[in-house]
């Protein structure tokens, strides 16, 4: 017994160790939002539920059919029917009985209705595609995010690595005494401000860990995501306008063509509201048949399937219902049905206006992030020579230590601009490419 638990802990453990050491790939994660979120579950049981009221609108298409039985038990004073005396008598009865019905004309009401619930399920399936859209972005932003931070976090400890050349420089410099222990402190001081950076961007990446696993649902303890190279930016983009852009979203969002149906599917509703000035007409069927015993011996009972079928009788029925005045019920919601449908066309207008909206900014977006990045790079270049050149002199005594780690800062802080436009450019032009409906993932 001791043994398989021992077996079973170290299975556990192995496996436990083995998660901390998967390192997420961009598409895994996109993969697992797809498939795990718990919006794009509950939008795909919302179109499992457009399904079944398609089948509950046809189901006025088709004819009903019910039976119906009854059983009849009286006992106390009775007339008997031969010497008309008054008898304590008991008496059963039974009775079956079959309908039938269909409805053959409605004004074309149950029909739009099914229309309109198709129309219905087509609109949440591309809800659904929208949802799914605005994960998968999300998941690529949080992913870049965390790329971003580890990026920072490379090159604030890089910089450590020059501090402790620096402080062990001055150490040898200042045990021969050619100067002051001032200096030493002053190099010890930078390191501890550049580890305290370490620490602040190591803290970052590890927020945005967290925030890209609680955006895939998991558990953030030794969640990683797989290093991958993000290529340097263009200095040209693809795209000269928004116009062009916008105009292959119009055709191609989920959203347009969602709210599209909803204004179709409002057309539809207007007609479902006119139908309750057309008459309705229905046809129905009737089977039915009784026995019943009497106990006296002055009566004779038949046997109880003679009785059923001498007793049977069917009948046939056409009901034709014309509404003539309704209260202005009917008027009313017709009238109803025309500002909905007058709703549903703002609506589609809206969206068209706030997809351009969005469009625009996101252009503009990268513009800006595009020029950022050339100026940041451009900005780089001149810090690095600067940093080369100061490192250079401080190492021949001729500049300060106060002098060189502000050189040094400013050549961090370049660094961390360019990084910061990269990726920012970097997710921009993904927006563009998401709108004319380029995977995300490539």
């Amino acid at each position: 017994m001791r043994t398989k638990i021992v077996t079973a802990l170290a299975f556990v453990f192995f496996i436990t160790i083995n998660a901390q050491d998967k390192k997420w790939t961009l598409q895994e994660c996109v993969n697992y939002a797809l498939e795990n979120n718990i919006s794009i579950k509950r939008s795909e049981l919302n179109i499992e539920l457009k399904n079944e009221e398609i089948v509950n609108r046809k189901s006025g298409l088709y004819p009903t059919v019910s039976a119906s039985t009854s059983q009849r038990l009286t006992f106390g004073s009775a007339q008997d029917r031969v010497t008309f005396r008054r008898v304590n008598a008991t008496s059963h009865s039974t009775s079956i009985g079959i309908n039938a019905g269909i409805t053959i004309f409605n004004g074309f009401r149950i029909i739009n209705q099914v229309e309109q619930a198709r129309i219905g399920l087509e609109a949440s399936k591309y809800d659904l595609e929208k949802l799914k859209d605005d994960i998968s972005l999300t998941v690529v932003n949080s992913y870049l995010n965390v790329l971003f931070n580890k990026e920072n976090l490379k090159i604030a400890k890089s910089q450590i690595e020059v501090s402790q050349k620096q402080v062990s420089q001055i150490s040898r410099l200042v045990e021969a005494g050619v100067q002051p222990k001032s200096n030493l402190l002053e190099v010890e001081a930078n390191l501890a401000n550049d580890e305290q950076k370490v620490v602040t961007a190591q803290n970052s990446l590890d927020l945005a860990l967290l925030d890209l696993a609680q955006t895939l649902q998991l558990d953030y303890v030794g969640f990683d995501v797989e290093n991958i190279i993000v290529n340097t930016p263009s200095e040209l983009l693809m795209y000269d306008k928004a116009l062009p852009i916008y105009k292959i979203a119009l055709e191609n969002r989920s959203e347009i063509k969602s709210a599209k149906l909803n204004v179709l599917s409002a057309s539809k509703g207007i007609d479902i509201a006119k139908s309750g000035f057309l008459p309705t007409l229905s046809f129905n069927y009737n089977f039915g048949s009784a026995a019943s015993f009497l106990d006296l011996a002055s009566i004779s009972n038949k046997a109880f399937f003679y009785q059923l079928d001498n007793n049977k009788n069917n009948s046939f029925s056409l009901s034709l219902n014309i509404p003539i005045f309704s209260g202005f019920r009917i008027k009313s919601n017709v009238n109803s049905a025309k500002i909905n449908y007058e709703i549903s066309q703002f609506n589609l207008e809206d969206t068209k206006i706030q997809l351009r909206k969005i469009i625009e900014r996101a252009f503009m977006d990268a513009k800006a992030a595009l020029k950022t990045y050339v100026a940041a790079e451009k900005n780089v270049t001149s810090q690095e020579l600067s940093f080369k050149n100061s490192q250079e002199s401080y190492n021949l005594g001729v500049m300060t230590s106060f002098d060189f780690e502000q050189v040094k800062n400013r050549f961090l802080n370049a660094q961390a601009s360019l990084i910061n436009a990269k990726y920012d450019f970097v997710f921009r032009t993904k927006v563009l490419d998401f709108y004319v409906g380029k995977s995300l993932i490539d």
